[in-house]
């Protein structure tokens, strides 16, 4: 078992990796149908999370920036290149 001391012990620089760029995240939420199954409702749990995560500060201020919040979501490949070919470009097959 380890002690307290050594959990919260950093490892050496190397590589790329630097200690000193190690910092807690603020926040995140994390919403799957396990079943793989789309749900609407699970787009409004995302999108509830980002409201629950307003309190960052970091919600905007800037019109031009984001600061990585958001929902990934899985696009359908068929809708995506309907939509893409109504705007005249084409996507490759899968």
């Amino acid at each position: 078992m380890y002690s307290d001391a050594a959990a919260n012990q950093l490892p050496s620089p190397q590589g790329l990796y630097e200690p000193s760029n190690e910092h807690d995240a603020c926040g995140i939420g994390f919403v799957v149908n396990i079943k793989g199954e789309p749900s609407h409702d699970i787009v409004l749990k995302g999108l509830q999370i980002l409201v629950n995560l307003a309190h960052r500060g970091a919600c905007g201020c800037d019109a031009e920036t984001g600061d990585g919040a958001g929902v990934l979501l899985q696009i359908p490949h068929e809708f995506f290149a309907k939509a893409t070919s109504e705007l005249g470009f084409f996507l490759p097959a899968r």
